[in-house]
């Protein structure tokens, strides 16, 4: 990583609702040695933010300020040649994300998301991921609750387990909360581009090197069930999540010569599990119709979120069942309001164990497990997602 930057990280979409969040997190927990900044296009709002942050730490009356906008690549090439990292929760990011990716590529800038879209990720990997090894940037996307509960969560379960022998890892989320209006927007999108989608994923397909002798699976679970160790009903859950704890295994050996992970979303009662199904593919169906598509974006805006209260009572837990070796394990991932303050945590950890820890040498578009890996599961820990063991057995 380069040493003669003149900040270690610095935050695109501060003015925003999850990256204000994420400036407020920055605020409280960063070194007090560390050089951050915020970077956007409007200096008002940047002043506001920086003025809302002052408030409870006045010692960030002169925090910098950047002018940066994604319709001005030159802008973007100063911002990722002044820092270490780039946070950014500028989305939807297959509408967005872009050129900044390619700024931090080319500057061996580290980089970071929250992006939960498929199509984007692989899109990213075909077109910058060669530039980034080149230039031994770390491109990480999927840093907030899509998809570190189960990437971290599921490296947390494997180091439990023997090494050397097949594994399987089966996850089951469930959360009560409100979902930010970024992710709607995203999901939404992506349900609308499925020919899209599948040809990134496909041309991705045909370049990527798999790993030498070892065999992974990631996948959504194929169909409906009821789970008797875990007690839940268990659905499908077609997100980016089991892709990445995929290509989290493939890049580690200590995943051993044969793994696979089954994704889902729990409900303990099976009437809440169908509702549940049928709201998605309501949303699947909506998002083919323009108009109508059109009509939801506007009811969910972006850039807005719950008050403090609501989030206060918000909370998500992925519980995991690990086998291997003849040795089984139950693990739980835990904490509070997903869509937002977690969130939020985990993205400037994962900036903040980039920019400050010793973590093992890659370059290119990388996930959490493979980037930052034990690293950012113990600075997880010690901010209050609980990562546990529940059961083991024998």
């Amino acid at each position: 990583m380069p040493t003669d930057r003149r900040y270690d990280i610095v935050i695109l979409g501060a003015t925003g609702f999850t990256g204000a969040l994420t400036a407020e997190y920055l605020a409280e927990h960063a070194p007090t040695d560390a050089r951050w900044a915020l970077a956007g296009r409007n200096q008002a709002k940047l002043e506001a933010a920086r003025e809302g942050l002052v408030a409870d730490h006045p010692d960030l009356a002169d925090l910098p300020l950047l002018h940066a906008d994604i319709n001005d690549p030159e802008s973007l090439r100063e911002l990722a040649e002044s820092t270490r990292v780039v946070i950014t929760t500028v989305g939807p990011y297959l509408e967005f994300g872009g050129p900044l990716v390619a700024a931090c590529a080319a500057a061996g800038t580290d980089y970071v998301d929250l992006t939960g879209e498929p199509e984007f990720v692989d899109r990213m990997y075909l077109e910058h991921h060669q530039t980034a090894v080149d230039s031994g940037a770390r491109i990480v996307h999927a840093c907030g609750f899509d998809s570190i509960p189960y990437d971290l969560g599921v490296l947390f379960t494997v180091k439990q387990l023997p090494t050397g022998v097949p594994l399987t890892v089966r996850g089951a989320v469930r959360a009560g909360g409100t979902f930010s209006g970024g992710t709607f927007h995203s999901a939404l999108g992506q349900m609308s581009r499925g020919p899209q989608l599948q040809r990134a994923a496909s041309e991705r397909r045909k370049v990527e090197v798999r790993p030498q002798g070892r065999r992974v699976r990631g996948a959504a679970g194929k169909r409906p069930r009821r789970d008797s160790l875990l007690g839940y009903w268990l659905m499908p859950m077609p997100t980016i999540d089991p892709v990445v704890v995929r290509r989290s295994a493939a890049a580690r050996e200590d995943y051993g010569p044969e793994f696979t992970y089954t994704h889902y979303a729990g409900f303990k009662h099976l009437p809440y599990a169908v509702g549940a199904a049928a709201g998605v593919l309501g949303l699947v169906g909506a998002a083919q119709i323009p108009p109508l598509r059109k009509l939801l974006l506007s009811r969910v805006p972006q850039g807005e979120g719950p008050s403090e209260a609501k989030r206060g009572r918000s909370w998500f837990t992925v519980e995991l069942v690990g086998e291997g070796g003849g040795q089984q394990v139950v693990t739980k991932v835990s904490g509070g309001d997903p869509g937002y303050g977690e969130t939020a945590k985990m993205l400037a950890e994962s900036a903040l164990s980039l920019a400050f820890d010793d973590n093992p040498t890659t370059a290119g578009q990388v996930t959490t497990a493979q980037a930052m890996g034990e690293s950012l599961l113990d600075r997880l820990s010690k901010s209050g997602i609980s990562f546990t063991v529940t059961r083991t057995s024998p």
